[in-house]
């Protein structure tokens, strides 16, 4: 059957680049649903959007068959006034920068550190049930956005919720979650650090464990407390995945917009609301494309910028 099947393979004529109409269909479909809408967007953001176009932007005859192919859109050409705009003019904009920065400077931070914390202890040899401990901690991961905003909306309710009736009975005293807008970033810090702690902390779990161990039995030889083994041997040998966690941390922190949109709203008086929650608005809602598309842009060279910044200083290679 080798035999047969060599002679069969070597029979059949080979085809100049077949394996690249076998890689094809991915790069078609990456060109259609991911580089058009990103070139398009860069493009649109020079443009003011007017309305949807009849006009013909190409036009192909097939013998009997004619394909037309129209215009996305009718576009007027405004140049750089909307970069203009949102950079010197736009107080809301710098308002939901203000805000995602507040929220990535607590929420990264803090959910950077519970969760390697969370992973050292179910890394710990005296722990038992460590498999059940990891599944409920990573399953808020697999909640839906609008379910856990909305169950999240309900708990730090002013009035009703379980939050301040807890605080209440203690003596602490209610806190106004939603209505002061400090509080109401608060409460998206740890909205988001509660769904995607456990998200974080099974990475940094699967990087404690491709830690040598004689790593550390040379350590205690030297005679390191533990203090001395986290800080010259865990950190160190952790240090590409903690980058890992920071980056990827960075990017969806400032990509966030279900947790203000059903928690907040925005509010209160746009003290919540987020980059992309600006874009939204601007795109869907008032129909400014060309300016949602420039606000757009902003937001992936920010990203880009604080990216390149974390590895550069994070990692050795």
């Amino acid at each position: 059957m080798r035999y047969a099947r060599q002679d069969l393979s070597g029979a059949v004529p080979s085809i100049p680049g077949l394996p690249y109409l076998y890689i094809s269909p991915f790069f078609i479909l990456f060109g259609i649903f991911l580089m058009f809408p990103a070139a398009y967007t860069f493009y649109l953001s020079f443009f003011d959007y007017v309305g949807v176009s009849n006009n013909i932007l190409l036009s192909i005859q097939m013998g009997p068959v004619v394909i037309s192919i129209p215009e996305i859109a009718n576009l007027e050409f405004v140049g750089l006034n909307h970069y203009e705009r949102l950079i010197f003019r736009d107080s809301l904009f710098h308002r939901s920068l203000f805000n995602t920065s507040f929220i990535f400077l607590v929420q990264v931070p803090t959910m950077v550190i519970l969760g390697l914390a969370t992973a050292l202890v179910l890394d710990a040899k005296f722990i038992r049930a460590k498999g059940l401990f990891r599944t409920l901690i990573a399953l808020p991961v697999a909640t839906g956005l609008v379910a856990y905003s909305t169950i999240f909306l309900l708990l730090f309710n002013g009035e009703v919720g379980l939050v301040n009736y807890v605080l209440e009975q203690v003596g602490v005293g209610a806190i106004p979650w939603l209505g002061d807008g400090f509080w109401a970033r608060i409460t998206l810090v740890i909205a988001v650090t509660w769904r995607w702690l456990g998200y974080n902390m099974i990475i940094l779990l699967a990087g404690l464990q491709t830690i040598p161990e004689p790593l550390y039995e040379a350590a205690e030889i030297d005679g390191a407390n533990r203090w001395q083994k986290f800080r010259y041997v865990t950190l160190p040998q952790l240090r590409p995945v903690l980058l890992f966690v920071i980056v990827s941390s960075t990017i969806g922190t400032f990509q966030i917009f279900a947790e203000p949109y059903v928690i907040t709203g925005g509010g209160p008086s746009n003290a919540t609301i987020t980059i992309v929650q600006y874009i939204y608005n601007q795109a869907f809602l008032q129909l400014n494309l060309g300016y949602a598309s420039a606000v757009s842009v902003i937001l992936v060279v920010l990203v880009s910028i604080m990216s390149i910044i974390q590895i550069r200083y994070g990692s050795e290679e």
